[in-house]
């Protein structure tokens, strides 16, 4: 391959990585976990946090709760836009290790 139409496939590719971060960084994801909802982007913005209207706190055990709650439901989500930003990347990450030491 030339270096011109090496260049072009570099310059093809690169549009594509930033088309598919920018998917990424506007993808919401949603988890729950007891009382708490929350959704975050995938640039790991939190959008939202919602507690359960009916939720009520009367003691410090349910301080704790929700407390633990709110971590494990950004906990989760958190997972889930690794797992959903690796799925999404991995064809890039195949293709540059294929290329060398050019990047």
């Amino acid at each position: 391959m030339n270096q011109q139409a090496m260049l072009r496939k570099v310059r093809q590719l690169q549009n594509e990585m930033m088309a598919t971060q920018k998917e990424i960084n506007e993808t919401e994801f949603r988890s729950s976990c007891g009382p708490v909802s929350v959704v975050v982007l995938g640039d790991k913005t939190v959008k939202m946090v919602k507690i359960d209207e009916d939720f009520e706190i009367e003691s410090n055990d349910d301080r704790e709760l929700l407390e633990d709650s709110v971590i494990a439901a950004i906990n989760q989500v958190s997972k889930e836009i690794e797992e959903f930003t690796n799925e999404k990347m991995s064809k890039y990450q195949a293709m540059l290790g294929g290329v060398g030491g050019f990047f």
